[in-house]
């Protein structure tokens, strides 16, 4: 009986040991971790700012890289679903942005990169870029919608002073058809125009972008625009005075369609000469010599047809108490004065065709004054410079 007992518990010893069977369940649990450890991606995908981030900055601050392997896809977006554009750079090691983000808004962020054996890793984010406490907006002429001459730049005058200018210049973007180099000019610190190396060509369609919001325009200063605004250049209409002989032309296309007789600006107050985009219209002014350096000289409650050819003051505008003067002598303040009524009801007068057949962005050129070429920034008037100091 005891040999049997013995016998008996050494057979259950060998069964519970099992023994020779573990040692091959274990090598072939060890071989499937490997296995899956091989199938994992060796790349690795980094976000700043870190997942969750707020108050991040606008332009800079966005980043995403890749080690032990090579970016292939990054997605940036805002909250309505608009990708944010970028570029892999290096070979595949990083993404970052080509414009700056919006300020106040939340961006989610998956990327991708892949390792040598072509495994995937992807790894996502989200933050939240700063709010601003101090706040620029650009005001801009021509306005949306309008048809305006072939000399008209667009124009934008910022409300505060930027020291940060290729970012501003960078964040306005303008498309034209058919296609033209359009290029951008400072004005000191608050201007800025666009216009090609010449006149527009009649019926181009000019379509601006401006997306200045997040855009730093000077420190801690931040732009709060977003707007898309379009215009389209009507026919082509430059006018050509000639303070000499007394005269000025009208021509469309080059060709004169109308002279006119004009008086300019007499001896001591010549007109400006070059080139001058109307920049305004109305129908009755107001002109009063107080409010150009000119004392009471003159005040004119009703001065007709008026059309504003620089800020400082020059007007072409129809003139009722000039007498013989037009097609004669020189007898104004330095505005071009055009034969008219008093109350400007006259459709047939100088004064009136030409205000009617005006536009806002229509050049006015004058020549043989014994004054000095106006100011490129005196009015619209960077005609006046030449395309590479307009580079420049």
């Amino acid at each position: 009986m005891l040999a049997l007992s013995c016998g008996a518990l050494l057979l259950a010893v060998t069964a519970c040991g099992g023994g020779d069977a573990d040692a091959e369940s274990g090598k072939s649990a060890g071989k499937g971790a490997d296995t899956a450890q091989s199938e994992q991606s060796q790349a690795v995908v980094t976000i700043a700012p870190k997942d969750g981030a707020k108050s991040v900055d606008t332009s800079g601050a966005l980043k995403v890289a890749a080690s032990r392997g090579k970016l292939t896809q990054v997605v940036v977006k805002d909250p309505k679903g608009t990708r944010i554009s970028g570029e892999i750079t290096g070979g595949g090691a990083t993404w970052t942005p080509s414009s700056h983000l919006a300020a106040s808004t939340k961006y989610t962020v998956h990327a991708v990169a892949k390792d040598s054996a072509g495994r995937e890793a992807a790894e996502d984010s989200s933050f939240t870029t700063l709010t601003p406490k101090n706040t620029f907006v650009g005001s801009f002429t021509p306005e949306d919608g309008s048809t305006v001459g072939v000399g008209m730049p667009f124009s934008v005058n910022f409300t505060r002073g930027i020291t940060h200018p290729d970012a501003v210049e960078k964040a306005i973007r303008i498309k034209t058809e058919p296609a033209v180099d359009v290029e951008g000019h400072w004005f000191g610190n608050d201007r800025l125009d666009f216009r090609p190396e010449q006149y527009w060509k009649a019926g181009t369609k000019v379509t601006v972008e401006i997306d200045l919001d997040g855009v730093e325009g000077r420190p801690g200063v931040y732009g709060k625009q977003t707007k898309t605004v379009s215009f389209t250049i009507g026919r082509n209409q430059v006018s050509v005075v000639d303070a000499k002989k007394h005269t000025m032309k009208v021509m469309h296309d080059g060709k004169v369609v109308k002279t006119l007789p004009v008086t300019t600006g007499k001896p001591g107050y010549d007109t400006w000469n070059g080139r001058m985009v109307i920049s305004e219209k109305l129908a009755v002014t107001r002109m009063n010599g107080e409010t150009v350096g000119y004392g009471g000289e003159y005040d004119i409650k009703d001065v007709p047809h008026a059309m504003r050819l620089t800020t400082s003051g020059t007007f072409i505008h129809g003139n009722y108490w000039g007498g013989d003067a037009f097609g004669n002598y020189n007898a104004s303040h330095g505005c071009v004065g055009l034969r008219d009524v008093r109350g400007g009801y006259d459709s047939g007068v100088p004064a009136a065709w030409f205000f009617n057949h005006s536009m806002i962005g229509d050049v006015v050129e004058v020549k043989n004054s014994h004054d000095k070429t106006v100011a490129p920034d005196n009015g619209l008037n960077g005609w006046n410079m030449s395309w590479s100091e307009w580079k420049a």
